[in-house]
């Protein structure tokens, strides 16, 4: 039913991870091949390409669904429909950042030091980067005059000799930071995101299909960190179990039968695992039982 358009590049091994965990694993016949396939009924075709091309084919109609960071859709102007944020990047569950770096020794600290700082001609500022059609609308709206440069890599080595400046999206600085370079400004905050076609959206099966296929992956990625912790308790220590418990909501407890106690359950952040295993046991629990989770579906 849907063709779909899967990120290469520095997502592509976050994207097939995710989409492994949610029970829609990507089947090619090597790392390196274009073409790839989902067992599922409600995907009929995979390609993997640039995230910078996504959106435009997308838009074009090429693609129904798209993963992509929104980066790349404000760069290349697409018009498409967003299903949703997918809070995962190239190594973190945080969102990227487009931002604007300097030498670290320059004076500028702001884009309203930048003006002056240009040793292009006429005193532009040379700028080098992946997002020219960003960076250009954020320069011309605080009236930096600059010569923006395409860039098709390395964009941090080419300060100064080539550029005064680059503009690069980072998650932590760290790259950044190892090239001698500073952040002054962030242009912009980029999440992954679901994109579709908009012809595509509004067709009532594709549009179900679409949101069925959200809902697995946003449960995949609220699973993630998390595991499902089951144990018995008598009645007398069951709020000093349920006062220790953290939980996404209320503990699930139900009466055991016979009324020789109660079952907990409940879902628990991995990280606390250790710790409160034990603590739960010195309250009085029994007969704990860690589970692992799949997916998280609210």
């Amino acid at each position: 039913m849907l063709r779909m358009v899967l990120p290469k590049g520095s997502l592509e091994k976050a994207t097939m991870e995710l989409l492994a965990a949610a029970d829609l694993a990507v089947t090619r016949s090597s790392d390196v091949d274009y073409r790839a396939s989902i067992d599922d009924p409600r995907v009929d075709e995979v390609r993997i390409l640039r995230p910078q091309e996504i959106p435009v084919y997308v838009a074009d109609g090429m693609f129904d669904l798209g993963i992509t960071g929104r980066d790349w859709v404000e760069e290349r102007g697409s018009e498409v429909t967003t299903l949703g944020v997918l809070e995962y990047s190239k190594a973190s569950a945080h969102p990227v950042r487009v931002v604007l770096a300097v030498p670290k020794e320059s004076p500028v600290a702001s884009v309203a030091d930048l003006a002056a700082s240009g040793t292009g001609a006429g005193g532009a500022l040379r700028v080098s980067t992946e997002y020219p059609e960003l960076t250009r609308r954020f320069l011309e709206k605080h009236g930096v005059r600059a010569e923006v440069s395409l860039s098709y890599g390395a964009t941090e080595a080419k300060v100064p000799d080539i550029a005064d400046c680059v503009v690069e999206i980072t998650e932590t600085g760290r790259a950044l930071r190892a090239a001698g370079l500073k952040i002054v400004e962030t242009l912009f905050v980029s999440h992954t995101e679901l994109i579709a076609n908009r012809s595509a959206a509004e067709d009532p099966e594709k549009r179900h299909a679409m949101e069925q296929i959200f809902t697995l992956l946003q449960g995949a990625l609220e699973a993630r960190g998390k595991v499902l912790v089951k144990l018995n308790v008598m009645a007398e220590q069951l709020n000093d179990v349920i006062d220790l418990l953290p939980s996404l909501r209320s503990p699930t407890v139900s009466e055991l039968f016979g009324q020789s106690g109660f079952a907990v359950e409940t879902v628990v952040p991995k990280s606390e695992i250790n710790t409160l295993i034990p603590a739960l046991k010195d309250r009085g629990a029994t007969d704990i039982i860690e589970l692992a989770l799949s997916k998280i579906v609210h």
